[in-house]
């Protein structure tokens, strides 16, 4: 299949109508897709540098709006807007199935790396091999009420911000400006982030992304229920489950809201596991360092 990164397609699952963008085609029948997924509050367009390394290659990549992202919708209006980690793991388990596609490289950074990890920790048989930026990122939420280092603790204010009703006003009424703010802090030494964010800004205006993200925020804090129907997921990562598919774990050394020290979780993978660190590269790796995160991937087994 050949499509421009750019051409949206939809497909739908059983809770989502997911928009993804597709590009490239498979050199050979048995080689896999490679599936991209973006973070929090960032959309596809941090991927479009390492598709085109990647179509290059003779891959095909997919590139899915995460829920509450873009033109990606809910079907019924009931369903809660969670923002849990199962739910974006079972997200990605549905938007391959809705594909049938049997086997994936997957790859991401902030929620896109959690729902990456959760995946492979959970159905290894699915996922050929990750590529997560930041480590080990299925949380503990049973451990969320521990205190973290202060300098930690004073880079995730805006987490403790969307606790309270107030946070969700100022992300309701500010959306653009908070964003915008966070992707600077974020990327202290990147200096295209102003230039690149009006091209994402507009998946924020999603009807869900209010809801979703707040509950997210909430949820890993143990703050707000989770949906019922991914409680089974969520018990089995509160056991904190290892990774067995092949990994490339890419420390970012200049991420402005997660410090190198707090990027690895290596003990939690128990395949092979390649940790690269990228010296002055903020928390948006894929935008800011494409060569390095298409080459993290084509590192894998496919």
């Amino acid at each position: 299949m050949t499509a421009s990164s750019h051409e949206l397609h939809r497909v739908t699952t059983p809770v989502l109508e997911i928009a993804y963008h597709q590009a490239g085609t498979r050199r050979r029948a048995t080689d896999v897709p490679v599936i991209l997924l973006h973070g929090f509050p960032y959309d596809v367009r941090a991927y479009d540098e390492v598709t085109q390394l990647l179509t290059a290659e003779g891959r095909e990549v997919l590139t899915p709006y995460l829920r509450g992202y873009g033109p990606t919708r809910f079907l019924d209006g009931t369903t809660p807007r969670s923002g849990q980690q199962a739910a974006l793991a079972q997200d990605l388990l549905d938007f391959m199935d809705a594909l049938e596609i049997e086997r994936a490289v997957v790859a991401g950074y902030d929620w896109g790396g959690r729902a990456a990890c959760a995946a492979a920790a959970l159905w290894p048989e699915r996922i050929a091999s990750l590529v997560t930026a930041g480590g080990y990122t299925i949380q503990d939420i049973a451990r969320s009420v521990e205190p973290a280092a202060p300098q930690a603790e004073h880079n995730y204010w805006y987490q403790y911000y969307f606790h309270s009703e107030r946070g969700r006003r100022g992300l309701e009424q500010n959306r653009e400006e908070l964003c915008k703010l966070l992707w600077r802090l974020w990327s202290p030494t990147w200096p295209q982030a102003e230039e690149a964010f009006p091209a994402s800004a507009r998946s924020l205006h999603n009807p869900d992304f209010v809801d979703v993200v707040i509950h997210s925020y909430r949820h890993r804090y143990a703050l707000a229920e989770g949906d019922p129907r991914y409680q089974a997921l969520e018990d089995l990562l509160a056991a904190q489950p290892r990774i067995a598919v092949p990994t490339v774990v890419l420390v970012s050394g200049a991420n402005g809201v997660i410090a190198p020290a707090d990027q690895g979780g290596t003990e939690h993978f128990t395949g092979p596991c390649d940790v690269r660190t990228l010296p002055g590269v903020g928390h948006n790796v894929p935008q800011e360092a494409p060569q390095a995160f298409a080459e993290a991937i084509l590192s894998l087994p496919a």
